[in-house]
């Protein structure tokens, strides 16, 4: 597969995902207006992300139904425009499946504070 197909393959997915996770969470924010309150689009989501890539994920591991450009298309570029917090989850996952139980709880945790620890870091760097 050429370097441009991938390309185009993820960039498009990319495009997809991420203006339906701008329509979903909309949406989610228009019937459940407590989004002042807590980010119920941004968590519904982070669900549905986890739960599509779950889903697929599994297809694509016990049935083989997706070839290596689905999976770019589908996995990398779509999911990934939807909401990266469905890799993380099934990588946080495949860790535990895999008994790698020091390296799942610094993924989990590394991830989550180290986010918030840069998340401040940047948003007081520019204050």
């Amino acid at each position: 597969m050429s370097p441009f197909l991938k390309i185009l393959l993820i960039g498009s997915g990319g495009f997809t995902g991420a203006v339906l996770r701008y329509a979903m969470s909309g949406l989610v924010h228009r019937a459940f207006p407590a989004g002042n309150v807590f980010p119920a689009g941004t968590f519904f989501v982070n669900i549905a992300g986890c739960l599509a890539i779950g889903v697929l994920s599994g297809m694509a591991d016990t049935r083989q139904l997706f070839s290596p450009e689905l999976r770019l298309l589908v996995f990398i570029g779509l999911l990934g425009g939807f909401t990266t917090f469905s890799t993380f989850a099934l990588e946080s996952l495949y860790l535990l499946q895999e008994r790698q139980f020091l390296y799942f709880g610094f993924n989990i945790i590394g991830q989550v504070v180290s986010g918030l620890i840069a998340v401040w870091i940047g948003y007081t760097l520019v204050k």
